[in-house]
């Protein structure tokens, strides 16, 4: 095995050249006093026994990995699914929620706040917050509010304050800015639990670190199932928690493909897509340094996906040094693409998945077709139920898919 977690990031929180701890004083010293006490906790017994069977008993790992019979038939490839749909609350998100509430209850902090796109982070930071016990604020782009309106619902049931933002394009971007706004109030007695491997360190390695559980159970799961490794593994990319997740089980894998997923939207026109990857060049965006969509002033760019859940100007960092050091390939999928795939799970396995999750099934469909001899296995992030309302009123229910 190589040496890569325990060399990436470096101390000051760095991939390579990006990453880092772009943040005022006072809460560049909050964030240290974090990573101090995740360095600490996080190797004790007590925080990762805890952790263990919480991810047994209370979330129902390991999810499973599944064959697409049906959709492999018709396409020619074999495509794979690691149900993270299945994870407690729908998505993977809990996997780093539980790890950074539970971070929060040890560092004695006495609320936490989070923002969401999609609303499976909010979801599950306010499932984390409930089985903790510690009140919870959710920040949320107005238009998301109303497009997910499904998971604002299970937020409030669940006892989160949702609190919609109303300001510039009313999307992720803006929760993001409200919620660090809120934290910069009070950072002694508050946790910002940041929903991606994006942030200030040490975010992007703390929840990439939550994250791992996904690709090493998915590595084991797929040995065991097939006696080889995939030839591919996908997953789409907006912050790109899901995808780091589940890359991180197949980084020493030479012979495994690694793609993620960025979403085109409408096309290539700049507003159109959130495709940071792809089109974005390196800046600093909420703490860190990665690519970013910007304007040629530095100022963060408009973006625009179906997926609530990917339309965020930049990416982790991590992600933007797997760029640079070829071992991940980013590629897109527009929306017309995420919506066949949307519906083509969902018709011919009977599997809803998530738009965002859509969006690599879309890629995996493409990779079968093109390899009808390979193997390819999607983190299928999410489940749908979110976007069933969305989907119906822009799209009908696929009768023709």
């Amino acid at each position: 095995m190589s040496t890569y977690f325990k060399d990436f990031p470096n101390d000051e929180g760095f991939f390579g050249p990006y990453g880092g701890m772009f943040v005022p004083d006072n809460l560049k010293a909050e964030m240290r006093k974090i990573a101090d006490a995740y360095y600490r906790i996080s190797k004790s017994h007590d925080f990762i026994s805890e952790l263990r069977q919480i991810r047994k008993h209370f979330q129902g790992r390991p999810t499973p990995v599944y064959y697409c019979r049906n959709l492999s038939e018709r396409l020619g490839g074999r495509i794979y699914l690691k149900r993270e749909d299945l994870n407690h609350s729908g998505a993977h998100k809990l996997n780093h929620c539980m790890g950074e509430v539970m971070l929060a209850k040890y560092m004695g902090k006495k609320k936490v706040i989070a923002e969401t796109g999609a609303g499976q982070h909010g979801v599950a930071m306010a499932t984390a917050a409930a089985y903790f016990g510690l009140p919870c604020d959710i920040y949320m782009g107005e238009v998301d509010v109303a497009k997910q309106h499904p998971n604002v619902l299970r937020m409030q049931i669940l006892g989160a304050n949702v609190i919609p933002v109303t300001h510039g394009q009313r999307t992720l971007k803006e929760a993001v800015d409200a919620a660090f706004e809120a934290y910069l109030k009070d950072p002694e007695n508050t946790m910002y639990c940041i929903g991606s491997v994006v942030g200030p360190h040490p975010f992007p390695m703390m929840v990439r670190d939550f994250q791992k559980i996904v690709g090493d159970e998915a590595r084991e799961q797929f040995l065991e199932m097939t006696g080889e490794l995939p030839d591919a593994v996908t997953a789409c990319v907006g912050g790109g928690s899901n995808a780091i997740g589940i890359f991180c089980g197949f980084l020493d894998d030479a012979d495994v493909k690694l793609y993620g997923v960025e979403p085109l939207g409408r096309g290539e026109k700049p507003g159109d897509h959130a495709a940071s990857m792809t089109y974005g060049k390196p800046g600093i965006l909420h703490g860190f340094k990665s690519y970013t969509l910007q304007e040629a002033d530095g100022t963060p760019m408009p973006v625009y996906s179906v997926a609530s859940g990917l339309d965020y100007q930049s990416v982790g960092p991590e992600h933007a040094y797997l760029r640079d050091s070829g071992r991940v390939q980013y590629v897109t999928a527009d929306d017309k693409q995420t919506m066949e795939a949307f519906f083509a799970l969902s018709r011919h396995e009977g599997i809803i998945p998530a738009i965002e999750s859509s969006h690599a099934v879309a890629y995996a469909m493409r990779y079968a077709k093109e390899h009808p001899h390979g193997s390819i296995l999607v983190n299928l992030s999410g489940r749908g139920d979110k976007d069933i309302d969305y989907v119906v009123e822009h799209f009908g229910t696929g009768t023709n898919a």
